[in-house]
């Protein structure tokens, strides 16, 4: 049995989708499991991760947008501002998605689908620097 731990930062421009499914494969190449998973961890509360089309950008704008309307800013009974309009919100957007995704490896290979990417949800306006650490178990 190998354990692979590795750690990446993403650096966000504000809200949006970022795209990290080759900084992954490179930790589960570097691994060098061919049989296990790899458990993707972002470190943050107020970012999320999640699993999208990563063939065309209109599914990422249309996620984007509909988290826009479903969580918005600056909403009046929101307390939790110290940080700003987006503070409560991106939390909440947060919670509503996912800190973690694990995803099997076979052949050395993460077992995405064809259209399938890893990405970094930014739920704040302001640029970031998010670390994710990835831990692959397997053999």
């Amino acid at each position: 049995m190998r354990v692979h731990s590795a750690s990446f930062f993403v650096s966000t421009r504000g809200k949006g989708t970022y795209e990290i499914t080759r900084a992954v494969e490179s930790a589960v190449g570097q691994s060098a499991v061919r049989e296990g998973s790899a458990t993707v961890f972002v470190r943050h509360t107020s970012c999320s991760l999640i699993m999208m089309e990563n063939a065309d950008p209109s599914a990422r704008r249309d996620l984007e947008e509909f988290f826009e309307r479903l969580v918005p800013e600056d909403t009046s009974w929101f307390e939790h501002t110290a940080e700003g309009g987006d503070d409560s919100t991106s939390h909440i957007r947060s919670v509503l998605t996912r800190s973690s995704e694990v995803i099997p490896i076979t052949a050395g290979r993460m077992q995405l689908g064809t259209w399938q990417g890893i990405f970094l949800f930014e739920h704040r306006r302001a640029a970031h620097r998010r670390q994710v650490a990835v831990t692959v178990i397997g053999s």
